[in-house]
C-alpha cells in the first residue's frame, strides 16, 4: 500500500463513529486480558517525545517533492497572514507533561528558534531534553522515489547549523535527532554520527507504508545499533536507533507511535501497540503540539496528498494522549535515557 492510499483509507476510517476492525480486535483481547493496557513496572521504559513543528512545516505545505511551497523561505516570502499556531499548544503541552510529571524529549525544528522567540528556551527551562527535527523540517529523501534530496555534504551543513542553533538557544548539548516526516535513509544515520549525534528515533516499520529507502523486515521495536549505511540492526558503532512501536495483528503491523495515528486510529489501537511493543522491550511515543491545537489552520497545501492530516486534532486528541500516558505503567523517560543504552 502506498502512503497516499493509506491516507485515503485513514480518512474514511476516521470519518465514522463506528469502531474500526482494529478497535474491535483490541476490545476482544482486552476482555480476555483485562490488564492489556499495563506493563509490569521496571520491565521496560517508554520514551516520551514531542515533535515541535508548525502547520506549514508539514510536507503538504513545505519541504517535500509535493509541497505547495518549495521550502520555508519561499513560504515566508509569500505569506502575509498569521503563521504562529504553535506557541499556544506548546505551552499547553508543557502543562500536560507537568501534570503527569513527565520529562520528555522535544525534537524541535531549528528555525523555531528564529520564528518563535523564547519558545525553545521555555521548553529547556522546564527541564526537558532538546533534540533536533531538522533545520526547516525538510524531507531528507523524496517521499515517492526515496532518492536523497540532498548530498551528504549539503545535509551535514544543514544539520550542523540546526544543532548549533538549538544548542545555543537551549544551553544543552543536542544529541538526538528525528527525521522530518520520518523520511530517512541509511546514509542519513552516517551523516548524523559524523556531525555528533548519538541517537536517532525515526524508523517506523509497519505494514501500511514505508518512509525509508530500504526494506525493514529485520527491524523490530526495541533500540538497536544500525549498520553503516543502513537502517538495519547489526552494526558496530556508537549511534543508537530508537524505532517506533507497532501493533502486530492479523491484518499486519499497524503503526502505533502516536502523533496523527492516535487521532486517526483512536487511543485503543495506539495504546495496544505501545503496550505490545513494551512487552518486547523499551519503546517510544510521540505527538505534536499542533495535534492538540484548538484553532483551525489555514487551508494551504497539497490536500490531495494529505486529506486526513488534521482530522480530530484539538481537545479530543489531547484527551487521548493524556489518557494513554496516564495508563502506561512503566517508567516514562526522555529519549536520551534510551539513546545512551549500549545496544546490539
Amino acid at each position: 500500500m502506498t502512503e497516499a492510499e493509506f491516507e485515503d483509507r485513514a480518512e474514511v476510517a476516521a470519518s465514522t463513529e463506528e469502531p474500526s476492525e482494529l478497535e474491535l480486535e483490541y476490545d476482544e483481547r482486552d476482555r480476555e486480558h483485562p490488564d492489556g493496557d499495563s506493563i509490569p513496572e521496571g520491565e521496560s521504559a517508554l520514551a516520551v517525545s514531542v515533535d515541535v513543528e508548525d502547520w506549514y512545516h508539514v510536507p503538504a505545505v513545505t519541504g517535500s517533492s509535493f509541497s505547495a511551497y518549495e521550502d520555508v523561505h519561499e513560504f515566508f516570502d509569500d505569506w502575509d497572514d498569521e503563521y504562529d499556531y504553535l506557541t499556544e499548544p506548546t505551552h499547553r503541552t508543557l502543562e500536560l507533561l507537568d501534570d503527569l510529571e513527565i520529562t520528555a524529549t522535544f525534537f524541535v525544528v531549528a528555525d523555531v528558534v528564529d520564528n518563535y522567540p523564547g519558545l525553545v528556551e521555555a521548553i529547556a527551562d522546564r527541564g526537558h531534553e532538546i533534540g533536533c527535527h531538522g533545520l526547516h523540517h525538510e524531507c531528507t529523501i523524496d517521499p515517492d522515489t526515496k532518492e536523497p534530496r540532498f548530498t551528504k555534504a549539503e545535509y551535514s551543513e544543514r544539520l550542523r547549523t540546526a544543532k548549533t542553533k538549538l544548542e545555543d538557544a537551549s544551553g544543552q548539548r543536542v544529541t538526538g535527532y528525528r527525521a522530518p516526516g520520518a523520511y530517512i535513509g541509511g546514509w542519513v544515520l552516517d551523516v548524523l554520527e559524523d556531525v555528533g549525534f548519538e541517537y536517532d528515533s525515526s524508523v517506523a516499520r509497519n505494514s501500511l507504508y514505508n518512509k525509508t529507502d530500504q526494506e525493514l523486515s529485520a527491524v523490530e521495536t526495541t533500540p538497536y545499533t544500525p549498520r553503516q549505511g543502513s537502517l538495519n540492526p547489526g552494526g558496530d558503532r556508537d549511534l543508537v536507533e530508537l524505532p517506533w512501536p507497532y501493533y502486530d495483528v492479523k491484518v499486519g503491523k499497524i503503526p502505533a507511535a502516536g502523533g496523527p495515528l492516535i487521532r486517526i486510529f483512536g487511543r485503543h489501537v495506539v495504546q495496544a501497540g505501545v503496550s505490545q511493543s513494551l512487552r518486547r522491550g523499551d519503546s517510544v511515543f510521540y505527538f505534536h503540539p499542533v495535534d492538540i491545537a484548538r484553532e483551525t489552520f489555514p487551508k494551504v497545501g497539497n490536500t490531495r496528498r494529505r486529506p486526513a492530516y488534521w482530522l480530530f486534532k484539538g481537545a479530543q486528541a489531547e484527551r487521548r494522549i493524556r489518557t494513554l500516558l496516564d495508563r502506561v505503567d512503566v517508567p516514562l523517560v526522555p529519549c536520551g535515557a534510551l539513546g545512551s543504552i549500549n545496544t546490539c
